[in-house]
């Protein structure tokens, strides 16, 4: 049974990626801090059905970098669990939409993606992996066509 919290998110995120598919990323397409938003869509590792949320980016080397920060809280956020189990997804930036393969990224390279492109970029995502407790994943979206 979900919480009232559970539900809660799970309808504000739902608002929120209408907003941003509405306004074409006008609204909703920056994160408080400033940090640019993109949806990602990506199968439930469990359901299968496709799930779709504003995610934070950096776009390097024609690749989106996500870190899955989820505001410094000590669990991870579902959509990178998800993304370990599925080797592609679907990005929205803006009105544009691209198939992705996922890569989730691991050890020395994780570390310099989250070092010297996540915090290069947003220096205040640099506190998070302290204030959650755990190491931040990082996954790297590669457009496939």
């Amino acid at each position: 049974m979900a919480s009232m919290a559970q539900r809660f998110w799970k309808a504000s995120n739902a608002v929120a990626v209408w907003i941003y598919r509405r306004t074409g990323g006008t609204v909703g397409g920056r994160a408080k801090g400033g940090s640019r938003v993109l949806l990602l869509t990506v199968a439930g590792r469990k359901s299968g059905r496709a799930h779709t949320v504003p995610v934070a980016y950096v776009e390097r080397d024609g690749a989106y970098y996500l870190a899955a920060t989820a505001g410094g809280q000590p669990k991870e956020p579902q959509w990178v669990r998800n993304l370990r189990a599925a080797p592609t997804a679907t990005v929205e930036v803006g009105r544009e939409r691209k198939a992705v393969s996922v890569e989730v990224l691991a050890g020395a390279e994780s570390e310099a993606a989250w070092k010297d492109v996540i915090v290069a970029t947003y220096p205040s995502f640099g506190p998070y992996e302290a204030k959650s407790g755990r190491k931040i994943a990082v996954a790297r979206l590669t457009p496939t066509a």
